[in-house]
């Protein structure tokens, strides 16, 4: 039966995400270089683990929103590029530790790094990784520095932790979900702009209006990311769809689907998010009510509402090629398809 989702992408003649990235492309290539030589360990696993989890590719997003703060600030010396792979290494670290407490099975198109290697040595690669992007923050010697991304990565902790907690309960609040994403997703966002002016030495007003750039666009990618688990197609997504729906993960599309419900609806998502009894069939249902509900639609509208704020973050900055780009980018994260 084919489910109609009410959330159908906008169509561009070019991606704004590869417009940045052209921007940054000559910083973005030392940054690459950086990841490849400072993954390197006498340890051969971890090498060809963390190889494996890099090479699969990725938007790169974080790591270009370093190298683009920057520039919007004026930088002109190179920290940002090293800092801009400390950012990466962040999250590459927390993808193998996801991968592994969600038992997936795909990552960006390719098997998880876990399913190759094991859950065990993703753990303790992640680790690998964690610990050398803090080698990589004490070189740029601002505390700063050290500070905002230390505190990012506790953050981005507490907010998987607290996914835990919200895991397959129905009662799940839009607030609770909020403060999920924020964790897990948005903060990372928000310190890698940050740093871009604090490298650059930039006054407070700039640093936390990058900040608020970046925790806005996060909340919108990963509110997308939640309607694409429900929406896209796997080839493009590049990991199963219905992962979230498998798993019992509450997102905002299932908070809204079940509050919209009635009581046979609401018993249904009980019995499939909280007791894990699924079906065949279960999840285009799940997907038919969300549709019924505009709990997909819905949550792309409170993406374009984040998406505002991120670009009202921005008018402190001069027009320029890099600050038009950050606008577009907006837009594109709300609109992607995959």
């Amino acid at each position: 039966m084919a489910v109609v989702t009410n959330f159908e992408p906008k169509r561009r003649k070019s991606n704004p995400l590869d417009d940045l990235t052209a921007l940054v492309a000559e910083d973005l290539s030392a940054v690459n270089q950086i990841i490849l030589d400072r993954m390197q360990s006498q340890v051969e696993m971890i090498p060809q683990l963390a190889g494996y989890l890099i090479a699969a590719g990725g938007k790169r997003l974080r790591p270009v929103l370093t190298l683009a703060a920057a520039n919007l600030c004026g930088y002109q010396g190179e920290h940002h590029r090293l800092l801009a792979a400390v950012v990466e290494f962040i999250h590459s670290a927390t993808l193998l530790h996801d991968d592994v407490v969600d038992e997936s099975d795909l990552r960006r198109g390719m098997a998880s790094a876990n399913a190759v290697f094991g859950n065990k040595a993703s753990v303790l690669v992640g680790d690998f990784l964690f610990s050398r992007a803090f080698e990589m923050m004490v070189e740029v010697q601002s505390l700063d520095v050290l500070r905002i991304l230390s505190g990012a990565s506790a953050i981005i902790a507490e907010g998987e932790v607290l996914q835990l907690r919200t895991t397959n309960d129905t009662e799940t609040s839009e607030q609770a979900y909020l403060e999920v994403i924020k964790g897990k997703t948005a903060e990372l966002f928000a310190a890698a702009c940050r740093v871009g002016a604090v490298v650059a030495n930039r006054p407070q007003a700039e640093e936390m209006a990058l900040n608020d750039y970046g925790m806005n666009l996060g909340i919108a990618f990963q509110l997308v990311d939640d309607v694409l688990d429900y929406s896209a197609l796997q080839a493009k997504l590049g990991k199963t769809v219905g992962d979230d729906f498998r798993e019992g993960k509450i997102t905002l599309p299932v908070v809204l689907a079940f509050r919209r419900g009635n009581d046979e609806e609401r018993a249904f998502w009980r019995r499939v998010m909280e007791e894990l009894d699924q079906k065949d069939g279960d999840l285009e249902r799940a997907q038919s009510l969300m549709a019924r509900h505009n709990a997909l639609k819905d949550t792309v509208e409170r993406a374009r509402h984040y998406g505002s704020i991120a670009r009202d973050s921005l008018g402190l900055f001069a027009e320029g090629p890099v600050k038009q780009a950050l606008l577009e980018v907006i837009d594109f994260v709300i609109d992607r398809d995959f």
